[in-house]
């Protein structure tokens, strides 16, 4: 039982970091990207072709979160530069990428990882004589120190003066026009910044599941959105950082999709037990958000 809530969670805190790029784009830019479904497996091919080559997992990250960063300024500069709205954007981005990470992986459409070191190998600590509890806990360790990092990174960046103005472009964009911004930079500064972070965990993915599949970004814009409704609606009343609520959301999703298979479901029906939760969560937050409203307009009476 124990195993099976440590791989729940391992699951959970990688859609995590997933899920606080799609926050950034969503929530704070109010933008619907649907870039995500490209990036995520371009982080993945990134990482898995460097690990293959013999380069340092670390270093693989940061290449991943830079292709990630490259790839939502295209998004960015579509939308911004070229006039098409944001929704096309994301989805022309996200159909380049296929081919994009097809060739990123030598034109493989599954590289196979389990005979390279990845950041979770352990050997350098069993030479170090570390405790078998660090050595057989790794995995999760390492992944709670990432998300608490990259959950303050993100934290700190929303209370810096470019935080501040991704959050006044996704509220007032006549605002930061009035400040003297271009709103434009600022839109492909965010998304580009969004992607990074989702082109980061598909990194970190390549060291979880130790391969790289060209489909495996299919969905991952709804289970993030899943993730972020979720957090945000069930976590709202609690004083949480909305970093927190989205990442305590993926855990959620991700206990959600694991029961379900616990009890039998067929992995084939997934996807579709995905759209339920998107949808029970869209009108879980409408609910809650009709009833807010209820009692403010009672009391403006």
């Amino acid at each position: 039982m124990l195993g099976f809530v440590i791989d729940v969670l391992i699951q959970g805190l990688l859609y995590g970091i997933m899920s606080m790029g799609v926050m950034l784009s969503y929530k704070i830019l109010d933008i619907p990207d649907l870039s995500v479904d490209g990036t995520y497996p371009l982080g993945v091919a990134i990482s898995a072709i460097l690990i293959i080559n013999g380069v340092n997992p670390w270093v693989a990250l940061l290449a991943s979160m830079a292709g990630g960063f490259l790839a939502g300024i295209v998004t960015g500069v579509f939308h911004v530069k070229f006039g098409i709205s944001a929704l096309l954007s994301g989805i022309l981005v996200m159909t380049g990428l296929y081919s994009i990470n097809m060739m990123v992986a030598g034109g493989k459409s599954n590289l196979p990882l389990f005979k390279y070191d990845n950041i979770f190998s352990t050997t350098w600590l069993e030479n170090m004589g570390a405790p078998s509890f660090i050595v057989d806990n790794f995995q999760i360790i390492v992944m709670i120190i990432l998300v608490v990092l990259i959950k303050l990174m993100i934290d700190t960046l929303l209370t810096t003066r470019v935080g501040y103005l991704l959050k006044v472009t996704g509220d007032n964009e006549g605002l930061v026009t009035s400040l003297g911004h271009n709103v434009g930079t600022v839109k492909i500064l965010g998304l580009a910044l969004a992607n990074s972070i989702v082109a980061l965990s598909g990194g970190v993915a390549a060291s979880v599941g130790r391969y790289f599949d060209v489909s495996l970004g299919t969905g991952m814009v709804v289970l993030g959105l899943s993730s972020v409704i979720l957090g945000t609606t069930l976590f709202g009343k609690l004083k949480f950082k909305q970093t927190t609520k989205v990442i305590l959301g993926a855990i959620v999703y991700r206990f959600i999709i694991a029961i379900a298979l616990r009890f039998n479901m067929d992995p084939q029906h997934l996807k579709l037990a995905t759209v339920v939760i998107f949808v029970g969560a869209i009108l879980l937050n409408q609910s809650k958000l009709s009833k807010y409203l209820g009692k403010g307009s009672e009391v403006n009476a």
